[in-house]
């Protein structure tokens, strides 16, 4: 066999290979990159949320939140919750018997944090979604809590019942999956409410 033979496909491979990294690890990435931070600079930057000059989270990113006078969020079946380095579904079936207790055990616990509210529970606050970090849940589930918020605040329902209403992020280009609330922000927005004298609600600035 030649030398030619092997030299040329060998050198022919080597070239496409430095090229191929060139443009797509390298050239291709950093237009993107650019396209993105020009265009939509806080999404690139992955949507941070700031509170007092301080990042607290992320819109995309959920968080737990366990006091009863909070919004709670999806629950989260990473190895902590809401780990972005382990995003994960539990993976079980609904004839799982883990599935089982541990959906009966969150119904439970939001039962015991509003034991007067006989509402039929919201499926997505038993349920963990497929990537273990979604931020939002359903407008059902958002309604479902608003007595045991307002309880907790003391602050008429209607006030709270209004503060989710003006949270729902409603379909994407009006077509586009459904209507939902973005649990961390509408929590910040309850911790913006005072309270006056005669039990209605302020904003704190």
């Amino acid at each position: 066999m030649e030398k030619g033979m092997i030299t040329k496909p060998l050198f022919t491979s080597v070239i496409f290979l430095v090229l191929y990294t060139l443009l797509f690890g390298l050239i291709y990435p950093g237009i993107v990159t650019l396209i993105n931070h020009s265009l939509f600079p806080e999404k690139a930057k992955g949507s941070l949320i700031y509170q007092n000059g301080k990042i607290i989270g992320s819109e995309f990113l959920g968080q737990e939140f366990s006091d009863p006078k909070y919004f709670w969020s999806r629950p989260s079946a990473t190895d902590f919750p809401y780990n972005p380095a382990a995003s994960t579904g539990s993976n079980l079936s609904s004839a799982n018997p883990l599935f089982i207790k541990n959906a009966e055990k969150r119904i439970q616990a939001l039962q015991n944090a509003d034991l007067s509210n006989s509402k039929p529970i919201p499926i997505d606050l038993i349920t963990t979604s497929g990537s273990g970090l979604d931020p939002h849940i359903s407008v059902a589930a958002a309604l479902y809590q608003v007595q045991r918020v307002a309880k907790k605040r003391h602050l008429n329902e209607n006030i709270v019942f209004e503060l989710v209403k003006s949270s729902i992020e409603h379909r994407q280009f009006g077509f586009l999956g459904e209507s939902r609330v973005n649990v961390v922000k509408l929590n910040i927005k309850l911790d913006q409410i005072g309270i006056t004298h005669n039990g209605t609600a302020k904003t704190r600035s």
